[in-house]
């Protein structure tokens, strides 16, 4: 991601509760198109509901908007899709759709959610990070 234009740039974060193990967790590396009010990239969710695999990857893309009002400064949609695996009696998987919100400050701390395969979390605190996955930087 070295052919940045401009105001663009790259962010890390998270979405959910980071201190309750075993809580699950959406993490992001987003490159922010800011002309375009677009952003694409990685989430890789950890500790997934189904438990039946380890992290679930999730190449996303989606959009970025100025709100003009309010401590939250921005929102953030971002959309993929992902195998999902069936259960351990069965086999195979399945192309399962993956959505996320968010609004935040200018610093990239705030409130949303994500949803992945049948599951809803909301109300999980947003927070800008300097960790995420090594290969998927």
């Amino acid at each position: 991601m070295e052919n940045l234009l401009g105001d663009d740039y790259l962010v890390k974060g998270t979405i959910g509760n980071t201190s309750i193990p075993g809580a699950p967790v959406a993490s992001f590396a987003l490159e922010v198109l800011l002309l375009k009010n677009a952003v694409k990239g990685t989430v890789v969710i950890t500790q997934c509901i189904n438990m039946l695999e380890s992290d679930i990857v999730v190449q996303v893309k989606g959009k970025i908007h100025e709100t003009g009002f309010g401590k939250f400064t921005k929102v953030v949609s971002l959309q993929g899709q992902y195998h999902q695996s069936v259960s351990p009696l069965e086999k195979g998987s399945f192309l399962a759709d993956f959505d996320a919100h968010f609004a935040i400050d200018d610093v990239w701390n705030g409130i949303g959610g994500f949803s992945c395969y049948n599951y809803q979390i909301e109300n999980e605190a947003v927070g800008r990070s300097e960790c995420f996955k090594e290969e998927l930087v």
